[in-house]
């Protein structure tokens, strides 16, 4: 039986959004790379001078305190990090869309295995932020396994 174009939307909203994060990822590991060998602090003031950032802004002095710490071996570790995530969400935006069935258990499974850290962080550092990941993942996963018990009951 074929498929109604409304059917699999959602799995093509989910696709496109691991793909969204899969090429910010892409982004911020090449721009981690890019700072290797620079002074990190500086670099960051730079383009808060470009965007034309209120610098005396508590948060921006949060960022370039933190930002003054990092070394190269650090950047290092940051672009690999960043790289194998992207990698991970290029592998689950593309199945899905796709329509891959591997590609909606790969993205329970490793949707799902971050839920208890985020309900860590959550918990240890709430945010609106914070709330809002975990619905989106949450509202990810039950959305998979509705779709994949759909689709078995069509078969």
């Amino acid at each position: 039986m074929p498929e109604k174009p409304s059917q699999g939307r959602g799995l093509l909203l989910i696709a496109a959004f691991k793909l969204l994060k899969a090429f910010a990822l892409l982004a911020v590991g090449i721009g981690a790379l890019k700072l290797l060998h620079k002074d990190v602090a500086a670099s960051i003031e730079h383009w808060i001078a470009v965007f034309q950032v209120d610098p005396h802004n508590h948060f921006i002095h949060k960022l370039l305190e933190k930002l003054s710490i990092i070394d190269d071996r650090r950047l290092k570790e940051l672009s690999v990090g960043t790289f194998i995530y992207a990698g991970i969400f290029f592998t689950e935006g593309l199945g899905l869309a796709f329509r891959k069935r591997w590609a909606e258990y790969f993205t329970i499974i490793t949707t799902a295995s971050f839920l208890p850290l985020e309900l860590y962080e959550l918990f240890k550092h709430a945010s609106v932020g914070r709330v809002f990941a975990l619905l989106i993942n949450l509202a990810v996963v039950a959305y998979l396994v509705y779709e994949l018990r759909r689709t078995r009951a069509r078969h």
